[in-house]
C-alpha cells in the first residue's frame, strides 16, 4: 500500500517550509527514519526522516516549492502491508485534538500513522470531508488554526470554503479563493498584470530573489520590534587593551585548550555580569497581561551571519556556566550557524542578544531588539587608536560598545549602568573576579 507523508508541524507558530534539497527519488528504498530532504522554515533548515520502510513511489512538489503544514510531500509503498478501512471514526475538532493528534515537531520524526489516518475521511461529528453515503457533515470545517483565524479577519465562513486539498483541509489559498472576485471578473483583469511585468524588469541589470525563509522571517521580525518597542540606544567608547591581553593569556592556558577564545567569549562573559549587577534589565514585556516578566536566567542570544540571513540562536542558562563552559557552547553555537543546522528551539527563549558588527570592520551601530528581548549590545571593530594612558597619549586598543534597550522596561539610568558595567568589565577585566 501507499504511505503518505505529510509536512510535519513545524511549531513555533510557522505553518509552511520550503523544500530545500530531496535525497531520495521514485524507486529509490527508504528506512524508518532515514533522511529524505532537507527543509526550510523560517527559523532553521531541517532534515526530515521517514518514519516506516518502503520504496519511494511519488515526490509531490519540486526542490525551491514553499509547502504548508499537514500537505502530503512524499508516498511510500510499504511492503507487506493491506490498505487498512479508514476508522469510522476521527477527532471532533482540529483545535481540541491537537495535544493528542498533532503532527510532530520538524525535530528529526515523521508523521504518526494514526494521525494521517484520522484526517483521511469523514469521521465523528465535527469533521467536514464527505462521508462515504454522498452526505457530508458540514458542522465543523477542516482547518489549522492559522487559517481560521484568517477566515475569521477576512471575514469568510470556513463552512462555505470548499477544500482544494485531498484529506479535505481548508488551506489559506482555499480561503483567499473564497474571496476572490467571481470567475468573469479576474479572466480580463489580471491577465495585464503579469505581461507588464517584463516591460519594467531588465533580467540582465536587475536580479529578483523571492522573499522567504530566514530573510521574510527576520524582515518582519524587526519590522515588528521596531515599531513595537520603543528603542533607545546608547554608546560608549572604551580602551581595551587590558582585555586584548587576557584573550591572549586564556588562548595559552591549559584549562581552556581546544576552546574557542576570542574577545567575544569575555565580552559575553561581561555582559552575564552586567546583567548580574542590574537583573530588573533582563525583562520581558508581556501585552498581553499588562505585566512586566523580570526573568531569573539568561538566554543569552549571538546574533549570527549565515548564507540564509541572519540568525540568533542564544545559549541557554548561559548565566551559570564557567567561562570554559561558555567558551565551549560558543564555538558550538557559531560553527552549527555556519553549517546551517541551527535548530528552531536553539533560536527561541531569548533575553539579551550581543552582536558583533566590529568583525566587518564597523565602528557600531543603532541595533534592534531581537522580538521579545529587552537589550541588544551590539560590539564595533577593536582598532589601534591613540588614547590617554595614564596622562600620556599612547597606542591602546579601542573599540566602542552600543546598547539598544526597550525603553518601556529599562529607563535611562538603568540601561547607562549597564553598559557602563560592562565598559568597565573589559576596561580592567579583573573586575570579572571582584564582581562576578
Amino acid at each position: 500500500m501507499a504511505r503518505e507523508f505529510k509536512m510535519p508541524d513545524v511549531g513555533e507558530g510557522l505553518t509552511e517550509a520550503e523544500i530545500l534539497k530531496w535525497y531520495v527519488q521514485p524507486g529509490d528504498s527508504v528506512e524508518d527514519g532515514q533522511v529524505v530532504c532537507e527543509v526550510e522554515t523560517a527559523k532553521a533548515a531541517v532534515e526530515l526522516p521517514i518514519p516506516y520502510d518502503g520504496v519511494v513511489r511519488e515526490l509531490l512538489f519540486p526542490e525551491g516549492t514553499t509547502v504548508d503544514v499537514g500537505q502530503v510531500i512524499i508516498s511510500v509503498d510499504v511492503a507487506g502491508e493491506e490498505p487498512a478501512p479508514e476508522p469510522a471514526a476521527a477527532e471532533p475538532e482540529v483545535e481540541a485534538a491537537e495535544p493528542q493528534g498533532r503532527q510532530p515537531v520538524l525535530v528529526g520524526y515523521g508523521v504518526a500513522e494514526s494521525s494521517t489516518k484520522r484526517r483521511a475521511r469523514k469521521g465523528a461529528e465535527g469533521d467536514a470531508v464527505p462521508a462515504t453515503n454522498g452526505t457530508a457533515a458540514l458542522e465543523r470545517p477542516l482547518a489549522k488554526p492559522p487559517v481560521r483565524k484568517l477566515a475569521k479577519d477576512l471575514g469568510v465562513d470556513l463552512a462555505t470554503v470548499i477544500p482544494s486539498s485531498a484529506d479535505g483541509i481548508i488551506t489559506r489559498e482555499d480561503v483567499h479563493a473564497a474571496v476572490a472576485p467571481a470567475p468573469e471578473a479576474p479572466v480580463s483583469a489580471p491577465a495585464p498584470v503579469p505581461a507588464a511585468a517584463p516591460a519594467s524588469y531588465d533580467s540582465v541589470r536587475e536580479t529578483r530573489i523571492p522573499i522567504k525563509g530566514v530573510r521574510k522571517a527576520t524582515a518582519q521580525a524587526m519590522v515588528n520590534s521596531k515599531f513595537t518597542a520603543p528603542h533607545v540606544t546608547e554608546f560608549v567608547t572604551i580602551d581595551v587593551t587590558r582585555t586584548m591581553k587576557l584573550v591572549e593569556e586564556l588562548k595559552a592556558d591549559k584549562d581552556m585548550a581546544g576552546l574557542r577564545v576570542n574577545p567575544l567569549l569575555l565580552i559575553s562573559k561581561a555582559l552575564l555580569v552586567a546583567i548580574k549587577r542590574n537583573p530588573e534589565v533582563n525583562s520581558a514585556w508581556d501585552e498581553a497581561n499588562q505585566e512586566i516578566v523580570q526573568k531569573h536566567y539568561v538566554n543569552l542570544g549571538i546574533a549570527a551571519a549565515t548564507p540564509r540571513g541572519l540568525i540568533v540562536p542564544n545559549i541557554k542558562d548561559a548565566q551559570a556556566k564557567t567561562l570554559p563552559e561558555l567558551a565551549s557552547v560558543l564555538g558550538e553555537l557559531v560553527s552549527t550557524a555556519r553549517e546551517g543546522k541551527t535548530s528552531p528551539a536553539a533560536m527561541q527563549g531569548g533575553t539579551v542578544t550581543i552582536t558583533n558588527v566590529g568583525v566587518f570592520g564597523v565602528d557600531t551601530g543603532t541595533p534592534i531588539l531581537n522580538p521579545g528581548e529587552s537589550a541588544i549590545l551590539a560590539v564595533g571593530a577593536i582598532k589601534l587608536q591613540p588614547w590617554v594612558h595614564k596622562g600620556k597619549v599612547k597606542p591602546r586598543q579601542v573599540t566602542t560598545l552600543a546598547l539598544s534597550f526597550d525603553h518601556r522596561l529599562v529607563d535611562g539610568e538603568l540601561g547607562s549602568k549597564v553598559l557602563a558595567d560592562v565598559a568597565a568589565i573589559l576596561e580592567r577585566p579583573k573586575r570579572l573576579i571582584t564582581w562576578a
